[in-house]
This record gives C-alpha cells, sequence and structure tokens, in this order.
C-alpha cells in the first residue's frame, strides 16, 4: 500500500505518514512515536513503503556457511550463552573448543563445493591463539576457494587482534593484514547498543562504542565494506535503541560522504535469553520484533538494506518481517553456535535454498540470489558456484 493511502489510527503518527511518502528524514521524536503506538499496522505499512521504494518486491538470500572458530572468550557478557573460559591447567575443557586451520578450511571448501559464495567467521576472544591464526586462516581458505568471499571478525575481535599481535598492530594494520591474507568484508556484531548505562551493566569487559566505530571507520577508510547490529530486547530502553540507530546513521553519512565504502546492511538481533546470565529475562516478544524492524528501516535511510536473521528470530517470524520493512532473508546459513534457537539444541541451524525460496515466495516476494555485495547471482548456463568477490 503506498504511503498516501495509509490511513493512521494515530494521530501521532499521521505527520510521519506524510514524510515517508516524501522520502524525508525522521526524527528522534518520530522514532519515539512509532516505538509507542500502538497502531502496529499502520507502522508496518509505512516500514513496506520504505522498503519497496528501494526494492520493489525483491527479497534477498545468499548460500553462506557460518564458522565459529572458538568459543573460548576472555569476555562474561551477560547476554551471551555462547562463550566458555579458558580452562586452566588442572580443569578439563567440558564443552570448549577450537577448530584447528584444516578443520576451518575443509568446512570453507565443502560450503564452497555446495554452492557457498560466503563464508561468515565469527568465535570468542581466545587468550592463547597469535594472531597469525586467523591471518593463516584467511590464507588458507582462499587457496583452497579464490572465489569465495571471507566476511570475517567482528569489530571486537578486530580490538582484540591488535593486542595479541607481537608487536602490537594498530586497527589499520591488523585490517590490512587480514585483507592481504583474503579477508574481504566484515560483519557487523559485537555493537550490542551504544549506550554507558547498558554497557556497564551487561557487557562491561567488552570495549565499547568508541572502539566499535573506530573499526568500522577505518575499514570503510580503507574501502572496506561491513554491515551493523543492533542486539535488543534485554534491559535497553526503546530510547536507548532509537540512540543506537541514530549513531549508526550518523556514522553512514558521514561514510558515504568522504569514505571509501560504507555499511551494506544492518542487521538488528533479538536476544535470546536461555543459558545467558539474563536468562530470567523474557526476551522480545513477536510485536516488539517486529516494531524494531519496521523503525529501524524507517530510520536507517541512508542504508540499502535490512536483515532478518532468522536463526534468531525464527523463519517464520523472519518471512512475516518481509512485509514489515525487510529485504534480505539471510542466508542457509547451516551451523551456527552464538544461540540454539533454531537447532533444538545443536548447532544445525540450516534452511535450504528451496525452502528459503518458498518462504519469500509465500510473503509475496521475489527470491534474489545475492552475493555478499548484493550482487545478483545467476546460476543458469552452468555458472560456477561461487561469485567472485573483489579484494578489498
Amino acid at each position: 500500500m503506498a504511503a498516501s493511502a495509509v490511513q493512521a489510527s494515530d494521530p501521532a503518527i499521521k505527520p510521519i505518514c506524510a514524510k515517508v511518502l516524501a522520502s524525508e528524514r525522521l526524527s528522534r521524536a518520530d522514532a519515539r512515536a512509532l516505538y509507542h503506538t500502538r497502531d502496529i499496522f499502520t507502522l508496518g505499512e509505512l516500514a513496506n513503503q520504505a522498503r519497496t521504494s528501494r526494492h520493489g518486491r525483491k527479497a534477498f538470500y545468499n548460500i553462506n556457511r557460518h564458522i565459529n572458530y572458538t568459543n573460548f572468550c576472555v569476555l562474561r557478557c551477560k547476554f551471551c550463552s555462547f562463550y566458555r573460559p579458558y580452562p586452566r591447567r588442572a580443569e578439563r575443557a567440558a564443552d570448549g573448543y577450537e577448530l584447528a586451520l584444516d578443520e576451518i578450511v575443509q568446512t570453507a571448501a565443502d560450503a564452497c563445493k555446495q554452492g557457498a559464495t560466503e563464508v561468515h567467521i565469527v568465535g570468542g576472544l581466545h587468550p592463547k591463539l597469535p594472531f597469525s591464526y586467523y591471518t593463516d586462516m584467511c590464507r588458507a581458505i582462499k587457496q583452497s576457494c579464490p572465489k569465495l568471499h571471507i566476511k570475517a571478525f567482528t569489530a571486537i575481535e578486530i580490538v582484540h587482534f591488535t593486542r595479541i599481535s607481537k608487536p602490537r598492530l594498530s586497527i589499520a594494520e591488523v585490517l590490512l593484514a587480514l585483507c592481504e591474507a583474503g579477508l574481504d568484508s566484515l560483519p557487523g556484531g559485537g555493537a550490542e547498543i551504544f549506550d554507558d548505562r547498558v554497557h556497564d551493566e551487561t557487557f562491561q569487559s567488552k570495549v565499547g562504542e568508541q572502539h566499535w566505530f573506530d573499526v568500522h571507520r577505518v575499514a570503510h577508510e580503507l574501502g572496506i565494506p561491513s554491515n551493523a547490529t543492533m542486539l535488543y530486547g534485554h534491559i535497553e530502553t526503546a530510547d536507548e535503541r532509537i540512540t543506537h540507530l541514530i549513531k549508526l546513521r550518523e556514522h553512514q553519512d558521514d561514510s558515504l560522504a568522504q569514505r571509501k565504502a560504507a555499511f551494506q546492511c544492518c542487521v538488528p538481533l533479538a536476544f535470546i535469553p536461555e543459558g545467558s546470565a539474563l536468562a530470567h529475562l523474557p526476551g522480545p516478544t513477536g510485536i516488539d520484533d517486529l516494531r524494531t524492524l519496521a523503525v529501524t528501516r524507517l530510520m536507517l535511510d541512508n542504508f540499502p538494506h535490512i536483515k532478518a536473521f532468522w536463526p534468531m528470530l525464527s523463519p517464520k517470524l523472519s518471512q512475516v518481517a518481509l512485509n514489515w520493512g525487510i529485504d534480505d532473508f539471510d542466508g542457509t546459513v547451516v551451523y551456527y553456535d552464538i544461540t540454539k534457537r533454531e537447532g533444538r539444541g545443536t548447532n544445525r541451524q540450516e534452511l535450504s535454498v528451496d525452502q528459503i525460496r518458498n518462504l519469500i515466495r509465500e510473503a509475496g516476494c521475489i527470491p534474489v540470489e545475492r552475493d555478499t555485495l548484493y550482487r545478483e547471482v545467476r546460476r543458469d548456463r552452468g555458472a560456477e558456484p561461487c561469485a567472485a568477490s573483489p579484494a578489498c
């Protein structure tokens, strides 16, 4: 439905309908009105209008493989059920793990053979692995699968690498070394919520927003594209979510104006309480999920894509979200160890291409396979299974 035909029942959001129709930037006050309105169907229509004006009825997905190379981590974030403390000499590792490089390369090679165009690699901040482990990882994957796009290492991991490198390297030096080894782009994890109160209460030992933005600023200056995230549904308020989105928007304005690369998409991530130190919290409801996705699309007018990460939202809600501002369904994923909402207690979390395409079609959208840089992948007439990605 066109914005001009939207009939808002809440007077507070009627002026916002006109702004969306005119493609005008929304204010903090507008975001507050959208977060608090009970007219959620109009909110969904407005977000769908913003999504359709950019992409029509196209909905993107990719064939990818997630690799979580270790769950040992020096941090103790309260919202995280993934990390395991590194064992002392007298202790057993229990369910902690670290993958050998040949295991990672074999996983990437298997994914490439099955048509993947991307590996998405993140892990805990391991206290013992040297920086060479990460450069060797990228180099070995590229040697095995030259056309496979490596999207790897959150900003938090990049800062960790600056601290473990010998001699100590700057953010730019770490990124350049990784790029020389084969890194193509950065994921957006580790942003959480850009707020001092939330940081101090839930992830005090993790670097905060300044370091996160420093990494992405340097990456964009070097021409390395990246994503952004927001972890919502724990102790943060609606106003704190809005501030987070505005800070992302301001950074994107600067990157688009004066840097070689920018954010490709934003991925709002729904907090899953089970197994974390915040397990007593209920987590976001379905309505809260849809509201947050819609507000994200409307506020981030300079982000080309907003992604629904189905392992954390569920495939069904992600399908609904395709009419609430979302244009990217993410991908096949296969293994994801950070949360196990869709894995029935395991890290096997996979949707086939047929399942993804059917979910997209049922939502009234046109499925479009993309590579990491949102270029359409065509597989007719013997197209190669791994789409080429330019080196950073």
